[in-house]
């Protein structure tokens, strides 16, 4: 049994006992947090799919921990130019 849910803009495949990793989730560690936008549940050969949403179903879910994106260096150099411009970005 799986479903598809929409987490923070994205859209997951989620089962039982599996573990995601979601950004901006404004949530304590520990706490439980529930997802009312199931988009498609499937269990065997049972479907169901909704338009967009399906009314009633939720999806349960546990914030394990917080973490952050490893840093990514943005480089912009112009040859010839003496253009150097050095950012770095964390998600």
């Amino acid at each position: 049994m799986y479903a598809i849910v929409e987490i923070a803009g994205h859209q997951f495949k989620v089962e039982k006992d599996q573990k995601v990793f979601v950004n901006r989730l404004a949530t304590e560690e520990g706490k439980k947090v529930s997802f009312d936008n199931v988009l498609l549940i499937a269990d065997g050969d049972n479907t169901a799919i909704g338009a967009p949403a399906i009314d009633g179903a939720q999806v349960s879910a546990k914030v394990l921990k917080h973490l952050k994106g490893d840093k990514v260096i943005v480089f912009k150099k112009k040859r010839r130019k003496g253009y150097r411009v050095k950012n770095g970005h964390r998600q």
